[in-house]
């Protein structure tokens, strides 16, 4: 059996599927090539990340597939109902990346307060000649103890996020139209533990009460916070979208920078992925980070073995 993880896989998934008698293929094949590739090699699994998109055309023209696999949460890139009216096994792996993603909004968090992302671009270029003007330009920093964090979305990863925030001796609150409470556990040293609820609250009640925001909702239709939200907001906000792009307006978002209603904002996805908005890109009140939530070496482990387990369960019955 013949698998082709089109856009990588780890080496920990592919020892285990080799173990178990199966051929992975690593090649990146071209989005234009892929159907003839996987009728030539009678693919019988595809393995994707966020690059490479399945749609109807594969679907009805690779008869040999038997299963595609998502290497993340999000599925927007397959047409993930109609493979199942077509009998093929959808797989993702929604809970191997959440710590991942969950590090990443604090590393964002961490360096928009303290204004590192601005920071790390100024003093290779003014450090040595204007050392006083930036120490007093990046002097007046908050701290995140004591302030409240607003998780739009607490599913897996937002739930990591309240963690860390906790942690972090932070307020939480959070929004999500499926989850009215849950259920935070704090791992300490030594098996000692602590579990706080998290009750739920409408969305146009989290963000009067945030000074900081996280998004992690799945791909939508339309805008989760738009002007309207923006506008609703405390002053001096900072926000965070490590989720998906399309579901922040990024023109509203620059309008609220610049008229100071939020402080800073952390983006590792986009309305345009993979072209950016150059305004975005360009706005020092903007952290930035290229689509990296997943991607740490501990993330990809826990991915490719996770799907290695799935197809092996799947395809071994």
């Amino acid at each position: 059996m013949k698998v082709l993880a089109n856009d990588g896989i780890s080496q920990s998934g592919i020892d285990a599927l080799k173990d178990a008698g199966f051929e992975v293929i690593t090649v990146q094949v071209a989005q234009e090539q892929l159907q003839n590739y996987i009728n030539e090699h009678k693919i019988e699994v595809l393995l994707v990340r966020s690059a490479t998109k399945v749609r109807k055309d594969i679907i009805d023209n690779c008869p040999s597939l038997k299963i595609i696999g998502r290497g993340g949460v999000g599925m927007d890139n397959i047409d993930v109902d109609y493979a199942l009216e077509n009998g093929i096994n959808i797989i993702n792996t929604p809970a191997a990346s959440s710590e991942s993603v969950a590090e990443l909004v604090f590393a964002h968090l961490f360096g928009g307060v303290r204004f590192l992302h601005d920071s790390n671009r100024n003093m290779p270029l003014d450090g040595d000649t204007k050392f006083k003007e930036l120490k007093k330009n990046y002097g007046a920093g908050r701290e995140l103890r004591g302030k409240t964090l607003g998780i739009i979305g607490f599913g897996r990863i937002g739930r990591q996020v309240a963690k860390i925030a906790l942690g972090c001796g932070m307020n939480v609150i959070a929004s999500d139209h499926k989850v009215g409470e849950a259920d935070i556990t704090l791992d300490f040293y030594d098996g000692q533990k602590i579990t706080l609820k998290i009750k739920t609250e409408p969305v146009d009640q989290l963000i009067k009460h945030s000074d900081f925001i996280s998004l992690h909702v799945p791909s939508q239709s339309g805008y989760i916070i738009g002007k309207e939200e923006i506008s609703k907001m405390k002053v001096g906000v900072g926000i965070v979208n490590a989720a998906r792009g399309g579901i922040l307006d990024e023109n509203a978002l620059l309008d609220g920078i610049e008229d100071g209603k939020i402080s800073f904002a952390a983006l590792d996805v986009f309305e345009n992925e993979p072209t950016p908005s150059i305004k975005i890109l360009m706005c020092d009140k903007i952290s930035l980070t290229p689509h990296i939530g997943a991607a740490t070496d501990e993330a990809q482990d826990r991915i490719g073995t996770e799907l290695a387990n799935q197809i092996i369960s799947i395809l071994r019955k």
